[in-house]
């Protein structure tokens, strides 16, 4: 089985403007690296972060240094569809490149999705085959009716459909959207991450108060369509205790749909074969 981290974050200037995240100013790949052979994780997606301006240069150099580690989730600015559809249309060229992220909790990028105003970009990333992740509590009725407009397009929603680390709200408190998340599984080109659960549980390792979410969201998507993962610069355990969380604690998974979620599925969802 190879375990793949569906999300991470690398960056070498600036603390994180979400407080969540070590505020450290430089999380490397190397660093990155050291810790994933520490804990058996074979490879990850780099999420760039945008506190820093040159964490996608350094994403692109972590691929080319650790053949294999590493590919890469990138984002656009949604307020510049010119230059974002021009981007977009060879964006998989890009060495290690996957897809693409939004995030839509708050600001102008949620208003543009509410207000309709970003046909513009589903449809090109559907046309160019670019899978999209999105936080975006709160706004699952909409992203559900773009995905069922697409159904070419790739989506998946992150964190557990959850808002991260932009809440400190814990346990069921924190899992108020599940109802909301649970509906889109009806759509077989919506997915879910299954990022950062230890960060929503008040309690230590192994963070009994997630078990019944990621069973839930386990039975309605399926193992080809939940994705393991850390965000490891938000949690609150080491990331072998991320892994083990659903190789040893989790008795309805095992087999291949454990393989599965523990990392082929996302390679399959994202494009990303195993080298």
């Amino acid at each position: 089985m190879q375990i793949v981290d569906a999300q991470i974050h690398v960056w070498g200037t600036g603390l994180p403007s979400n407080m969540a995240h070590w505020q450290v100013t430089s999380f490397t790949a190397a660093e990155a690296v050291a810790l994933m052979d520490e804990a058996g994780v074979d490879a990850a997606v780099i999420h760039p972060p945008s506190w820093d301006p040159g964490s996608t240069r350094l994403a692109m150099d972590a691929v080319a240094t650790y053949p294999g580690r590493f590919a890469i989730i990138g984002a656009v600015d949604l307020g510049q569809p010119v230059v974002a559809r021009a981007a977009m249309e060879t964006w998989r060229e890009q060495p290690g490149m996957l897809g693409l992220r939004c995030m839509f909790l708050e600001g102008e990028d949620r208003r543009r999705l509410h207000d309709g105003e970003l046909d513009w970009f589903w449809d090109t990333a559907e046309r160019f085959e670019l899978p999209v992740t999105t936080l975006a509590t709160g706004s699952f009725d909409v992203l559900g009716a773009v995905a069922a407009r697409h159904p070419g397009l790739r989506l998946t929603i992150d964190h557990l459909g959850g808002k991260g680390g932009n809440t400190t709200l814990k346990d069921a408190a924190a899992m108020t959207h599940m109802p909301d998340l649970l509906k889109l599984a009806k759509l077989p080109n919506v997915a879910v991450k299954a990022t950062g659960a230890p960060g929503y549980a008040s309690e230590a390792y192994p963070f009994p108060a997630m078990h019944v979410y990621l069973r839930q969201i386990f039975d309605a998507f399926g193992p080809d369509r939940m994705f393991w993962g850390t965000d490891i610069s938000k949690m609150p355990c080491s990331w072998h205790h991320c892994v083990t969380l659903f190789t040893e604690e989790l008795p309805w998974l095992r087999g291949e749909d454990l393989s599965r979620v523990m990392g082929s599925a996302v390679r399959a969802w994202w494009g990303w074969p195993r080298g």
